[in-house]
């Protein structure tokens, strides 16, 4: 297991923010985050764990503790069975799958980071979620010194949100277990209506899964979303907010807002979200605040192609960050009384 010390944490980041570590630890086996959790564990030590840092925001002071980088590696495929260790890359493994003909997770693809990561936030994009999919978390359980199975009924799934999310310091993941469909080659039935509409389907209707995997790219490309280290839109934790999802009582208030702010005739997006709820869209929330594409005049950005993306321009430092991020929050209350949650795990900061 390679160990660095004083070593510097933001080329391990999508953000490529971030002070150095005291200690960074690189795992390549399930054995070897075992033992240094273990190890942390029982000397008290503060401990990070980081698999593709597509979703961390961590501070420019760095972390006063032990990194966990989990670089282990694992596909394993039987069948529509689909086995993944926590370090495998995420996109690279759906490329796989769609490859050998199955359905389930392809408009899932260019979404960065590590499998590991994927049932914590409950990963989600154009209309499929991996609990859809997740049969079996395998994972290492901090309090019972324990490697325990967890099925996807005890995974506590919903909205980019899991057990896992909720309860960050218990559990470290260490393989995530999969099943897909052989559907002779055609994707899940697309359930994305901006997906349907570029496939030239309807909503509902499958499609070849590698052309829906490339359809989803080609989506993700044009917003920034698809990883270029060129390209500093994409120099981000893609969407920094989640979107709000409101009771009644706050659906009512908000369209209040948006008549006496935009107009009686105007409709902000609207979608079921189950037991009477409504699922906003914070990407027009942000646009209708004032904040466009490309907003900004400092080293952090508002992405120039999509206004749901805070980006590092090249020289931004972590507070740089904050501080746009804050001011988007403070500004869509203002606008419309909506509190937007940041998607992207803070460490050692807060917005």
């Amino acid at each position: 297991m390679q160990e660095l010390h004083d070593a510097p944490l933001a080329p391990l980041t999508t953000f490529r923010l971030g002070g150095p570590a005291n200690r960074l630890l690189t795992a390549t086996t399930d054995d070897e985050v075992i033992a240094a959790v273990r190890a942390a564990d029982a000397a008290g030590t503060p401990l990070l764990v980081i698999g593709g840092g597509s979703n961390l925001v961590i501070a420019d002071k760095g972390f006063d503790g032990t990194v966990l980088h989990i670089a282990t590696s694992g596909f394993t495929l039987d069948g529509s069975r689909l086995e993944l260790a926590a370090g495998e890359n995420w996109s690279a493994a759906v490329a796989r799958t769609v490859r050998a003909g199955l359905a389930g997770i392809e408009c899932l693809a260019g979404i960065p980071g590590s499998a590991g990561a994927t049932p914590i936030q409950n990963v989600g994009a154009y209309g499929q979620e991996v609990s859809a999919t997740i049969t079996e978390v395998i994972a290492y359980d901090r309090r019972a010194d324990e490697v325990v199975t967890i099925p996807n009924a005890d995974c506590a799934f919903s909205y980019r949100h899991s057990r896992f999310k909720a309860d960050p310091d218990r559990h470290v993941v260490l393989r995530v277990r999969f099943e897909l469909e052989d559907a002779d080659g055609l994707s899940a039935p697309v359930r994305y209506a901006e997906t349907a509409r570029v496939l030239g389907v309807e909503v509902g209707d499958r499609v070849p899964a590698a052309v829906a995997r490339e359809t989803v790219l080609g989506l993700r490309a044009g917003k920034g979303m698809v990883l270029a280290p060129e390209d500093h839109d994409t120099w981000s934790a893609g969407s920094f907010f989640t979107n709000p999802v409101l009771d009644q009582d706050a659906h009512a208030a908000f369209l209040a807002r948006v008549a006496e702010r935009l107009g009686p005739d105007t409709a902000p997006p609207a979608f079921p979200a189950g037991d009477g709820l409504v699922k906003t869209s914070a990407a027009w929330l942000i646009d209708r605040a004032g904040f466009t594409k490309g907003y900004g005049t400092g080293p952090a950005r508002i992405s120039t192609k999509h206004t749901l993306a805070l980006t590092n321009r090249g020289q931004a430092t972590t507070e740089d960050l904050l501080a746009l991020a804050r001011e988007v929050v403070a500004g869509v209350e203002e606008a419309f009384g909506i509190r937007l949650v940041n998607e992207p795990v803070t460490v050692g900061v807060s917005i």
